[in-house]
């Protein structure tokens, strides 16, 4: 076999000082499997949690399997013991106890559950033309119309007038019906064809078909939606005036599916942000006996800003970890100063077919580990944390040590438009904080892709940010 040719200085040179990040796939070719097999469990947590609530409720059991209890005021907790608390159903903090003070800092994760989606408005039942609808407002940034075709589930909350409450789920089960938005055909669209892409289905067009077969009266002038509220009625014990004591959801009824001849990319509905939710859940379940106290938060309305009293951007967090301070009669500030938090949050996979909405060199790639983000924001970096160099420094530090492959990037082009997270919601609390998520193919879609290995990367990331 001929010799190696020996390397010119400046390949050397250029080895020692240039940098990219390394495609799993060829590098570390054994963790395809481990990845594959990792992302089995994954899907089976997208599937149980389609909402918010459902989430919360699929951690708990995850949680309370694991040995975690509800979190008591004024309990006396050692390191290695386990709590959580939920917030309202839409919202849960998990914490495992640790070695050091609780005012020398915590370790704070933090991803959201909820994810876009079409919510039923206040008065969402009408009947037109004989088809029974029901009405609906968008939740969060959706590109309308990819909602259109697409076989949707409803889930749900009912609290009936007796004050007892019925959960709804219709979709999801073998044999269930699908409800459906109704979209023109090309043969009859050249007005609709003429609309701005923003436009091709408007707001008030995302109407949901769920029934067209009337009730068997010729006295009743809405006979279908007469049906329609009987079949509910029969199944569920509610009347229409229940709708305004309700939160009901429409997403998309497609199961947590393999993607790809080779498998390797998890194809699903709400990845953004719950592939970051279900990975910081399993490094908090796996973390023992660490020397500072974990908190690990899935928290609600990321999407539309970390809004009301379950989203980041309200007392609610601030006040659990001021009930941990108590416990050992410590300062809550000290305990936020020196703590360091993980914004556990997805970012744009860089797109071939779309290569334009980014810049190469500062994008995310699928297959190449968890994506640090720096900063997000719009154009400006407007509404961004913006990490320190000392935070980076820790984490990439942190991942390095235990064999994570990283990479960093940004939301797009700088005037492409831009994102947010809870990130600054958490710096506004006198926290280090930084941005650590996976890259997502098709973005807020009703079908988005991730890649298995970057999914599993991203778990050990967060298990190596416990270590710290």
């Amino acid at each position: 076999m001929a010799e190696e040719k020996e390397k010119s200085a400046g390949k050397i040179l250029e080895e020692q000082l240039f940098w990219k990040f390394p495609h799993i796939g060829k590098e570390a070719p054994g963790q395809v499997e481990e990845a594959s097999e990792f992302c089995e469990g994954y899907k089976t947590f997208l599937n149980k949690g389609k909402t918010e609530r459902e989430c919360v409720i699929a951690a708990v059991r995850m949680l309370e399997k694991a040995g975690y209890r509800p979190f008591e005021k004024g309990q006396n907790y050692h390191p290695g013991d386990k709590v959580y608390q939920v917030n309202r159903q839409k919202s849960i903090m998990a914490t495992t106890f640790g070695r050091q003070p609780l005012d020398k800092g915590v370790r704070i994760n933090g991803a959201h559950i909820d994810s876009p989606r079409l919510d039923l408005k206040p008065c969402p039942l009408y009947e037109k033309n004989e088809i029974a609808y029901f009405k609906t407002h968008y939740y969060g940034g959706i590109r309308k119309y990819q909602w259109g075709t697409v076989p949707l589930a409803l889930h749900g909350v009912v609290v009936r007038k007796d004050g007892t409450t019925v959960s709804l789920c219709i979709g999801e089960e073998s044999g269930d019906p699908v409800f459906c938005i109704s979209d023109l055909l090309p043969h009859l669209a050249a007005k609709q064809n003429e609309r701005k892409l923003a436009e091709g289905l408007k707001g008030e067009e995302l109407n949901i078909v769920i029934g067209s077969l009337p009730f068997q009266d010729e006295s009743v002038k809405e006979p279908v939606k007469l049906m329609t509220m009987k079949l509910l009625n029969d199944k569920y014990g509610i009347t229409e005036a229940d709708f305004f004591r309700a939160e009901i959801e429409m997403v998309p009824a497609q199961k947590a599916v393999d993607v790809g001849l080779d498998r390797s990319l998890v194809g699903a509905y709400g990845q953004d942000d719950r592939v970051c939710a279900y990975t910081a859940l399993m490094a908090e379940i796996e973390t023992m006996n660490p020397e500072y106290t974990t908190v690990t938060v899935l928290t609600d309305k990321e999407e539309i800003g970390s809004e009301g009293n379950t989203g980041m951007n309200s007392f609610y967090f601030k006040h659990y970890l001021e009930d941990l301070a108590e416990l050992q009669g410590v300062s809550v500030r000290d305990m936020l100063r020196n703590g360091l938090c993980l914004s556990s949050d997805v970012n744009a996979a860089y797109d071939p077919t779309f290569s334009d909405a980014f810049e190469a060199n500062n994008a995310s790639y699928l297959n190449k580990g968890c994506v640090l983000t720096k900063y997000t924001g719009a154009r400006g970096k407007s509404g961004a944390n913006d990490a320190s160099a000392e935070t980076m420094a820790r984490v990439i530090a942190a991942m390095e040590a235990e064999g994570v492959y990283w990479q960093a990037g940004e939301l797009g082009a700088v005037d492409q438009g831009g994102g947010g997270t809870i990130a600054k919601y958490v710096a506004q609390l006198d926290v280090d904080v930084v941005d650590l998520g996976v890259p997502v193919l098709s973005m807020h879609a009703p079908f988005e892709m991730v890649s298995k290995l970057d999914v599993y990367n991203t778990y050990k990331a967060f298990k190596a940010f416990y270590k710290i």
